[in-house]
């Protein structure tokens, strides 16, 4: 269906959020009638929450730029298991301390694209240990266990990785997607919410929700999932040789963040700009007919807009100005990552490892013999030379696009 009537259901086609929908028709009656509140749900696992995250917290804005109400999801309680949907492995147990601090930290972020309130389209945030932390056993079993077949969890594609790899899938990780369903339950009950939004990896999950709600309270619930992501040449979007792409500033410089997307391969430009940036479509369409050398006004653009909605203006312009001063003029500019070096000394291994521009001091040892390693824009083929800071800053350089400035603790 690519008609709708809804602003909502039409802004989601046409920038390419939509792959899954429990009703179509429904949802897009009720989105043209009335303010639908619906939620996405986030693990506080880490401080930050990273790229990969990204279109979810944008479909959010969205729902909110179209009129209806965003719900924030901290898995305060849910964060405790560790969802298993396609992971290899259990994830580490955080304590209450560890996931209240992520929380905390995580939220800046959201304000970011958000506008929280008491008004009807106001976001706002809950956490659901307020609900799942007060369940009782027994009585969960009895009221809420019975709605749930294993056979047909059993069938669901995340479960059956792990199985089929022979892969541990623990008990514990098993009740995961019966706890998220239970949270759609609650959330309908306390805030009226009515949609839930999420990745395609989550649509069994969102399925269960949207049935459990039906059964026990005669709730019309809906479910709605965006494509997997990747990047052109297949890969998953976010994840770089650096590690993860993290949102806040205090994981990941400006300039770094701004260099993510100002790297995004030709093919990707036009997918990136409908996701992540307010542009209106004419434009992109505008920028996506740019041939050759023309298309890096349009990474530029891409780079401006995306930073400018997670960092802010100041920090999308200070990190264009670095990018335009290190790359045009050969210069430093005061968006690169600065790394503190003690006694003003540093081997170029650990150099490379403390900037974040490499993984490892393996990885290390290989870019540098691989000519790849600048000091002071002069390469350096030895892994054992040892930096020594003689100026107010040492510029260290890894490829063409990827810089970092050493300065005296």
């Amino acid at each position: 269906m690519n008609s709708y009537r809804s602003d909502l259901l039409t802004i989601l086609h046409s920038r390419g959020y939509i792959h899954q929908l429990t009703d179509a028709d429904a949802l897009d009656a009720l989105a043209a009638k009335e303010i639908v509140p619906g939620y996405i749900g986030f693990d506080p696992t880490a401080p930050s929450l990273h790229v990969g995250h990204l279109v979810s917290i944008m479909m959010l804005r969205r729902l909110q730029r179209a009129g209806h109400k965003p719900i924030v999801v901290m898995g305060g309680g849910t964060g405790k298991i560790g969802d298993p949907s396609f992971k290899d492995e259990a994830r580490k147990l955080l304590n209450d301390d560890s996931i209240a601090q992520n929380v905390a930290s995580i939220r800046r972020v959201f304000e970011n694209f958000l506008t929280f309130g008491d008004g009807p389209t106001d976001a706002v945030m809950v956490d659901n240990a307020e609900w799942l932390d007060r369940l009782e056993y027994i009585p969960f079993l009895r009221d809420i266990g019975q709605h749930f077949s294993v056979n047909r969890m059993l069938s669901f594609d995340s479960v059956k990785m792990r199985l089929d790899r022979e892969q541990s899938l623990s008990f514990l990780e098993f009740n995961y997607m019966i706890l998220q369903a239970y949270d759609f339950l609650e959330l309908s009950r306390r805030v009226g919410c009515r949609l839930q939004m999420g990745g395609s990896d989550q649509w069994g999950n969102i399925v269960n929700g949207v049935e459990l709600g039906r059964r026990v309270d005669g709730a019309q619930l809906f479910g709605l999932t965006t494509p997997l992501l990747t990047n052109a040449d297949g890969s998953k979007m976010g994840k770089t040789v650096g590690g993860a792409v993290w949102l806040n500033a205090d994981q990941l410089s400006d300039f770094d963040y701004w260099q993510f997307w100002r790297n995004t391969d030709d093919r990707d430009v036009a997918t990136r700009l409908r996701l992540f940036t307010d542009l209106p479509l004419d434009e992109i369409a505008r920028l996506e007919a740019l041939e050759g050398a023309e298309i890096n006004e349009a990474k530029k653009i891409l780079a401006n807009e995306a930073t400018a909605l997670c960092r802010g203006a100041d920090a999308a312009r200070t990190a264009a100005e670095t990018a335009r001063r290190t790359f045009e003029e050969g210069a430093s500019g005061d968006a690169l990552p600065r790394v503190p070096v003690e006694g003003g000394r540093i081997g170029l291994v650990a150099a490379l490892v403390a900037a974040g521009l490499t993984a490892s001091g393996g990885e290390a040892k290989r870019k540098i013999g691989e000519g790849a390693v600048r000091v002071n824009d002069t390469a350096i083929t030895d892994a054992a030379h040892e930096i020594r800071l003689t100026g107010a800053e040492t510029k260290l350089s890894l490829g063409k696009k990827r810089h970092a400035i050493l300065i005296s603790a």
